[in-house]
């Protein structure tokens, strides 16, 4: 065990996050919406040099936590290893319908078409 390397995790950092209930309703106000058949989308430029990213993911979406987690969690993911191609928006993403670890290509593809046609929301 001493000689192996350990393997850095990657992080999903606070700086990241929208937090506060005023962060994420301003966003919701500021009524810049994409919808798939998956996702609502919302977002809404920011004055910071990074984005930051909520996840709702509600109960009527899926009974079971485990799987609620699956989806934040794949979500999260992908926006780490994307935010550079974000710029600077504040991002709200809402689950509308369940997906499996079966449907992850499928609902990878869309969350990436996705977030290509929320560029409208960068121009106010």
């Amino acid at each position: 065990m001493l000689g192996e390397k350990t393997a850095k995790k990657a992080k999903f950092k606070k700086q990241s996050h929208l937090r506060k209930a005023d962060e994420i309703s301003s966003v919701f106000d500021f009524k810049c919406r994409v919808a798939s058949p998956h996702f609502v989308i919302l977002g809404k430029p920011n004055n910071l040099a990074c984005s930051r990213l909520a996840v709702m993911v509600p109960k009527r979406t899926n009974k079971l936590a485990v799987r609620r987690n699956y989806m934040r969690r794949l979500l999260r993911e992908y926006f780490r290893k994307n935010v550079e191609n974000l710029g600077s928006l504040d991002l709200v993403i809402r689950v509308t319908r369940t997906y499996k670890s079966s449907d992850f290509e499928e609902v990878i593809a869309e969350i990436s078409h996705t977030l290509n046609k929320l560029s409208k929301c960068r121009e106010f």
